[in-house]
């Protein structure tokens, strides 16, 4: 955990990834101030997104059963899947799975490969942001 270190005009604290930030007391008293590390769990916000044109029942299924059998998941809360999104380019589920907090990349990272692995293996895509541009052409050759 981070260590704050305490002046008389500011604070500052070594991070995980061996950075040192520097808070003006301003910015502190003034300011919200987001402890990700307080609680013993936390959880993993993901959002996976699915073409229009795939089965949303069977990937509900399949992301449902993905976090479950992840063996750093929590069993209580139960990992919440739904659709929340209809996106430009996919339909978005999120997927909430719940774990210990130190816990907490591990668990983002391995979802998001079993995720896209998985899926892969199910032929359910994975759409990426595109246009349609239409060429009109005018009368006169311009």
């Amino acid at each position: 955990h981070p260590i704050l270190h305490s002046f008389p005009t500011r604070r500052s604290s070594d991070l995980p990834d061996n950075q040192r930030l520097i808070i003006p007391n301003g910015s502190i008293w003034g300011g919200t101030i987001r402890n990700v590390t307080a609680q013993a769990t936390r959880r993993v916000d993901m959002v996976v997104g699915v073409s229009y044109s795939d089965d949303l029942d069977r990937a509900q299924e399949l992301l449902m059963e993905i976090a479950k059998a992840h063996p750093l998941v929590l069993a209580d809360p139960e990992p919440v899947v739904m659709v929340n999104n209809l996106g430009d380019s996919a339909v978005e589920f999120i997927v909430r799975p719940w774990s210990k907090t130190g816990d907490y990349w591990a668990v983002y990272w391995d979802l998001t490969k079993t995720i896209k692995q998985r899926l892969d293996q199910e032929g359910i895509s994975f759409p990426f942001p595109q246009s349609d541009v239409h060429i009109v052409h005018m009368p006169d050759g311009k």
